[in-house]
């Protein structure tokens, strides 16, 4: 693993660094989990739109800059360091974009990233439904074929950003029976219709769809802040054409997987997020009186961030040298969750008694609560360890 930056990725560092210094909002923008602040966050995508920093590993024709892997994270550490706004389209950027550059059609990229890049298409994660959450092969959510397209009717739940969003992406069951098909693999590697598998994981459809198409009825679901961060999705015969169908018909869950790696593996909780809440976290216990009964926490969540940031950077060498996410992102996404608990759980044993009612930190805190569970669970992923990268036997049923 290489870490000097060459002279390239240097100057887009101090370019992104100088641009954030003058650009970045002051005061901060309202919550985007409220409708004024949602908009106020599409406008912000908007502006770094403009300057080309929306979406900077992206090809230039959709708005990108064409910037290595390196080059993103470099972005990512200045954009947390700055301070900057939270991205409300951060599921369509970094969960259905990785998607659709691997297996969407030309039609589709050229159609929905240039809009995502710039806030005027905001994404909603339809995945959890009611009996199926981390277990995602359970949904019950239907596709049935019809004229020209699909219709969709079900339930989807914990949608994050729905509340707000303009459209919404997600899986659904267009084979009742995909057993049917023949024996198949049982993860992710079959192709072809129903060929992710035999059983539970076949006969999966992976789709987008309009939030605001007729028989689609979105419920708001208020946080403990009141605000709207979820919402659950209502589906009804709901149409959607073929031409929103992400890969094959019956090969959803392979598509999936595309999805959740990026989701637990590099780009949804970059190392620049833990760096800059680490050094919060130091300049918080220097002004609390530097007491040594906290020092080895403190230390311990910096080399935390620092060690997440050395792990990500392997990844993005691997990357670049042919490789893949695969199961690995599953003990990515346990660090990071994990750690953002201990951090902020520190924070506010330094705060005192009113830590939870301080500002940025006490949100940060609970926040930092469902990172165990939205990804896929913290259960699930040690399964997965497990499984596929320790050889470890299944449980009986």
């Amino acid at each position: 693993m290489d870490l000097e930056i060459d002279a390239e990725s240097a100057a887009f560092r101090d370019e992104v660094r100088a641009w954030l210094a003058a650009n970045v909002p002051r005061p901060a923008l309202p919550s985007m989990d409220t409708a004024e602040g949602f908009d106020a966050h599409r406008e912000w995508e908007a502006t770094l739109a403009d300057a080309r920093l929306s979406v900077v590993t992206w090809p230039r024709e959709y708005t990108g800059r064409d910037a290595s892997l390196v080059q993103w994270l470099l972005f990512e550490e200045e954009y947390y360091a700055a301070g900057a706004p939270g991205r409300v389209g951060q599921n369509g950027i970094f969960m259905l974009a990785p998607t659709l550059f691997a297996h969407g059609t030309r039609e589709q990229r050229d159609r929905i990233l240039p809009a995502m890049a710039r806030g005027e298409q905001v994404w909603a994660q339809a995945w959890s439904e009611p009996e199926a959450g981390s277990d995602i092969a359970a949904l019950r959510s239907r596709a049935v074929r019809t004229d020209g397209g699909w219709l969709l009717s079900g339930q989807k739940t914990w949608s994050s950003r729905a509340a707000f969003a303009d459209k919404a992406f997600g899986l659904f069951r267009s084979d009742p029976d995909p057993g049917r098909h023949g024996a198949g693999a049982s993860s992710a590697g079959g192709h072809g219709a129903g060929a992710s598998g035999a059983g539970r994981h076949g006969g999966l459809t992976y789709l987008m769809f309009d939030l605001r198409a007729d028989g689609v009825t979105v419920r708001p679901i208020p946080q403990l802040d009141g605000e709207p961060g979820f919402a659950e999705i209502f589906l009804d015969e709901v149409f959607v054409p073929d031409a929103d169908v992400i890969g094959e018909p019956g090969d959803g869950w392979r598509v999936a997987m595309t999805t959740a790696n990026n989701e637990r593996g590099l780009s949804l909780r970059s190392p620049g997020r833990f760096l800059a809440a680490a050094d919060r976290l130091v300049r918080l216990w220097r002004e609390r009186g530097a007491s040594a009964a906290t020092a080895e926490r403190v230390a311990d969540a910096w080399l935390g961030a620092r060690a997440y940031q050395l792990y990500t950077y392997g990844t993005v060498t691997r990357l670049a040298e042919g490789g893949d996410l695969g199961p690995e992102s599953s003990v990515n996404k346990l660090f990071w969750s994990a750690l953002d608990v201990e951090l902020h759980e520190t924070a506010l044993d330094l705060l005192g008694p009113d830590g939870e009612l301080a500002g940025p930190w006490g949100d940060g805190y609970l926040f930092s609560l469902a990172g165990p569970i939205y990804g896929g669970t913290d259960q699930i992923q040690r399964n997965i360890v497990a499984e596929r990268l320790l050889g470890l036997p299944r449980e009986p049923r």
